[in-house]
């Protein structure tokens, strides 16, 4: 990853924003105490007291939360160094954590489950480590993309090797929340997996805005950045499916989802337009429909934005800017269209047909006594209703300037006054330049622009299989066998000796390979050797990852000498606790991701019955279809549970928690 010490615009940013994500998490526990003493308090001059503290305290939560939201629209940060004169675009600050010791888990685990010696896994344990600390300062090009992935696929051999369905390994993961800055604890290590997703598609984010859009493969690669920052989220929001963190919930990630895809529409018409617009007639018509797509796609962005739960979350200014994009390149498109009609006469040897489909198809319905092949042909007609786009443009155009200085955050952006206050002052100058008559007369209302693009913009979906990560853990065996939820006896060691020639047992299977056909009478049988065994070593050498070929040729290679193997015996795996994942979001108490496993616990004692627990961060139902999935986190059946000492919701929490 990046230095995390290095001065850069980016890393301040990320700095500041771990400053404020403390600040909120203090106001935020001082707010859960006060509330929780106004509950208790029955004396009028204590709660008085309360009250006032809490109106302090919920004032500087907002002043808090106004903070974070402006550096998440310190846009001019992640743009390109170059000189440009475009709208800025928005990019998604990475999520913060906290970090995470795994040292003593893992290596209790692999002394436990596996029955080997954890000291020799230090390093293993120490690049998981290093990895996931990397991860928090990626840099910002396609190696951080590949690092964040590594660790997101990392995790799931993680998963299947140290964390059992049954219970939990006491690793708690702590990210906060990227809009709010409220943090959310949680052992399930999915919430670990969606966080690093949601990273993954930051970054996109971030690298997009950094491309110089003055270059046509600036352009192609933040329209790619954009539409794969879309994919991730999108993969986000179709796999996890209860998220306890508002910036991932199903709501906000489709909101983003769709801001990115707009941001990529964008992209492309200045890609169009980059070589420059050629005032020519069926250039000028198909600019009109191509930024009139920008402006709908921008429109229905800000529409999703102000939609509840989303309206509370989302930065305040990121909806204005929406508001002011979809009426800055409506704007664009009436004067476009404005310019056709005005600078362009039907001449004789022009094709009037074709001039009457390309500007038929902008329209859905034209103004009352009005004929598409009419007003090509008059040139009264063909200036008032070229006018009529050109007053609609200055309308939009002020509309966007004005939501501009209305918002604190966007009157601040330089560039974004500029390049609104240009295209205001290109419309009016047009319109000063037609023939003066009295607008009075003209009832002309320039009609709405049918958008239309011809370069259709799509999630890309994220390819991990590109990215080859090998196991960290390999040397524990194939994890076929070698898992979490597997469960066998501790190695035993067998004697073999050679009986005329026979070693009284075949091996089938793979790695690692299996006994098959034990004679019951062989001295291997005689001392503990089990039909469907399965060997670890030979003659002290580890073989779990051999096959029979090569375990067949060390047997054979001691010629009459004894030889020690040691095996081990599958048991059943039949689960003994049911899955709960203990959640806490600090201060959310609306939010779905907090529950009382105590009353549940409690529930469980008195019926001996409970129906089937869902952990929160839940694989989507198309995952759970897919045969032999590494990544599906089951639920076991919370009748079988066997556990008589009750738990309380945050037993399980390390002291830096306990206050939560």
């Amino acid at each position: 990853g990046c230095n995390p010490l290095a001065e850069t615009g980016r890393s301040k940013l990320q700095n500041q924003r771990a400053v404020l994500n403390q600040q909120i998490l203090r106001a935020v526990r001082m707010r859960a105490g006060a509330e929780n003493l106004l509950r208790a308090t029955t004396n009028n001059k204590v709660r008085e007291q309360v009250l006032l503290e809490l109106s302090f305290v919920n004032s500087d939560l907002q002043i808090l939360k106004e903070e974070l939201e402006g550096l998440n629209i310190s846009v001019e940060v992640y743009q390109n160094t170059e000189e440009t004169f475009s709208i800025p675009l928005v990019p998604l600050g990475l999520k913060e954590t906290k970090e995470v010791d795994f040292t003593l888990p893992l290596k209790d685990f692999i002394l436990e489950h596996y029955s080997e010696d954890s000291s020799e896994y230090e390093d293993e344990i120490a690049d998981l480590m290093d990895l996931r600390q990397a991860c928090r300062t990626p840099s910002r090009d396609e190696a951080g993309i590949e690092m964040l992935i590594s660790y997101f696929l990392q995790l799931g051999y993680v998963e299947n090797r140290f964390f059992p369905p049954t219970r939990h390994m006491g690793v708690l993961f702590t990210w906060y929340d990227s809009f709010t800055g409220v943090p959310v604890c949680q052992q399930n290590l999915l919430l670990e997996k969606a966080s690093i997703l949601f990273n993954i598609g930051a970054l996109y984010t971030q690298i997009g805005t950094r491309c110089n859009r003055q270059t046509q493969a600036g352009l192609e690669n933040a329209v790619d950045a954009f539409q794969r920052a879309a994919g991730v989220l999108s993969y986000l929001k179709e796999t996890f499916t209860h998220t306890p963190s508002y910036d991932m919930s199903p709501a906000m990630l489709n909101v983003l989802v769709k801001m990115m895809l707009a941001q990529a529409q964008e992209c492309v018409f200045e890609q169009i337009g980059l070589p420059g617009i050629r005032n020519e007639f069926f250039t000028l018509v198909k600019m009109t429909q191509e930024v009139a797509k920008v402006g709908e796609v921008y429109m229905l962005v800000n529409t999703a934005m102000n939609q509840e739960p989303v309206k509370e979350n989302i930065p305040y200014s990121w909806s204005k800017l929406a508001q002011i994009k979809s009426d800055h390149y409506k704007a664009l498109a009436h004067y476009f269209i404005a310019t056709v009609l005005c600078d362009h006469e039907l001449q004789s040897g022009d094709d009037e047909d074709q001039q009457e489909k390309a500007l038929s198809q902008l329209y859905d319905y034209m103004p009352e006594g009005l004929m598409v092949l009419t007003v090509l042909k008059d040139k009264v007609q063909r200036k008032q209703l070229g006018k009529a786009h050109l007053r609609k443009a200055i309308v939009y155009h002020e509309e966007a300037l004005r939501v501009c200085g209305l918002c604190k955050k966007l009157r601040n952006i330089d560039v974004l006054q500029e390049v609104l206050t240009a295209a205001h002052k290109r419309s009016l100058l047009k319109y000063a330049q037609q023939e003066t008559e009295d607008d009075f007369l003209s009832l002309i209302q320039a009609p709405d622009i049918l958008p239309k693009t011809e370069y259709k913009i799509e999630t890309i979906a994220p390819q991990f299989s590109k990215v080859k990560v090998k196991d960290f853990f390999h040397r524990l065996g194939p994890l076929t066998v070698f898992s979490a939820k597997q469960r066998w006896t501790a190695p035993r060691t067998i004697h073999i000796h050679h009986e005329e020639g026979e070693l009284g047992f075949g091996l089938k299977g793979g790695s690692p390979v299996q006994i098959y056909c034990l004679d019951p009478v062989c001295s291997a049988a005689s001392m503990g050797l089990k039909e469907g065994d399965y060997i670890v070593s030979v003659g002290g050498v580890d073989c779990k990852w051999l096959g029979v070929n090569e375990v067949l040729e060390k047997l054979r290679n001691v010629g009459e000498q004894p030889i020690e193997i040691e095996v081990i015996s599958c048991q059943d795996t039949a689960s003994s606790m049911h899955n709960k994942s203990a959640t806490y979001s600090v201060g959310m108490q609306k939010t779905y991701s907090l529950i009382c496993l105590a009353m549940e616990e409690d529930k469980i004692d008195q019926t001996k019955k409970a129906p089937l627990k869902l952990p929160f961060l839940s694989w989507g139902t198309k995952n759970r279809q897919k045969a032999a999935s590494t990544l599906c986190l089951p639920s076991a059946v919370a009748g079988s549970s066997q556990i008589k000492k009750k738990l309380s919701p945050f037993t399980l929490l390390n002291t830096e928690s306990s206050l939560y």
